[in-house]
């Protein structure tokens, strides 16, 4: 009886390829998702814990990362869920929640390449406006989730549960066609971003100025890797596209290579985050740095951190007393006032 039980579990894992419940291809999909899917989760959990200890969560930019990590987060536990192929209750869950947080992920990308758009190019500043882009990152994602479960079309999709096989127009218009318009957008912003940039730096002439060279290097260093998170949702997001319009057109022939480059890219997110989060962190992340970093969360009130030249916000004019005639000023920092741009 026990391996009529174990016959019928593998059959049902199998469903997504029609075929026999001891074929490998089933055990290697689902090996698969779960360790993409746990290695996100593990990423994201570091990469929380190294925001936490180097405290990392002081500007608006800071603190969209935060819930950018957040939100992959969550988006990586539905693919360490239980993959009884099943439908049902639990199965809508997995689906509807794999939506949302997918949505909330790519929202709170949209977002800071936003915010860094209007703070470097339209020179406005941006942090009243923290309210209305949490509200945008999880109330818009709660929308587009909840459409499909209230239709009725999440049900099994594959490796996962998520919008089934016979509402296609339904995956590409909930999903793929905003997501590779919103990354085409991105990428549009970035370029005239990185433009603007070079222009305001080429532009500083004159004597030499560490003013000057420090708002320079600081520019940089907010720009290099914030570019990078249009590049990873496209980079993640190919193969599960290829797969998906395969599935559109073979529906009952599901490919076992794109199915496992789909399920090995798709829970990638929080890990690909990670990655370029890191890229100006690991530095700082030494033996030296950590212990010292610990003993000032934990020990005492001295704060030992990141070195921060400067707490970037783009504006048009600055009072500087170290160089009254540099009026072509990048960013904005705590310890710097602003003038009225007027009307």
């Amino acid at each position: 009886m026990e391996n009529d039980q174990t016959d019928k579990n593998s059959s049902s894992r199998c469903t997504f390829f029609h075929a026999d419940p001891e074929d490998y291809r089933c055990d290697v999909i689902l090996t698969v998702k779960r360790a993409t899917g746990a290695f996100s989760l593990v990423a994201c959990l570091f990469m929380l814990f190294v925001i936490w200890l180097l405290r990392r969560y002081n500007s608006l930019a800071q603190k969209m990362i935060v819930s950018l990590t957040v939100a992959a987060f969550f988006d990586s536990v539905a693919y360490v869920m239980d993959e009884s192929q099943a439908e049902g209750s639990l199965c809508n869950f997995q689906a509807w929640w794999l939506t949302y947080f997918d949505w909330c992920a790519l929202a709170w990308v949209c977002l800071i390449t936003l915010n860094l758009y209007l703070n470097l190019v339209r020179e406005i500043r941006t942090e009243h406006y923290e309210i209305p882009y949490h509200l945008v990152a999880w109330g818009v994602p709660l929308l587009m989730s909840c459409l499909p479960l209230m239709r009725g079309y999440y049900g099994l999709a594959g490796a996962w549960c998520w919008i089934k096989d016979d509402h296609v127009a339904w995956r590409f218009g909930i999903w793929y066609i905003p997501l590779f318009i919103l990354i085409f957008l991105m990428i549009c912003c970035y370029a005239r971003i990185i433009c603007v940039a070079n222009d305001r730096m080429q532009s500083w002439l004159g004597t030499f100025n560490p003013e000057r060279e420090r708002r320079k290097v600081s520019l940089a260093e907010e720009i290099r890797p914030l570019k990078w998170y249009p590049s990873v949702y496209l980079l993640v997001s190919i193969f599960p596209l290829l797969n998906r319009l395969h599935n559109a057109a073979y529906p009952k022939n599901p490919m076992f290579s794109l199915t496992l480059l789909h399920v090995l890219s798709a829970p990638l997110h929080g890990l690909a985050n990670a990655l370029v989060f890191g890229k100006d962190t690991w530095s700082q992340l030494s033996n030296t740095g950590i212990k010292l970093a610990l003993r000032s969360r934990l020990c005492d009130s001295t704060r030992i951190g990141e070195y921060h030249p400067a707490s970037v916000r783009y504006t048009a004019e600055l009072e500087s007393d170290s160089d009254d005639n540099d009026n072509n000023v990048l960013f904005y920092s705590a310890d710097m006032s602003l003038k009225d741009r007027g009307p």
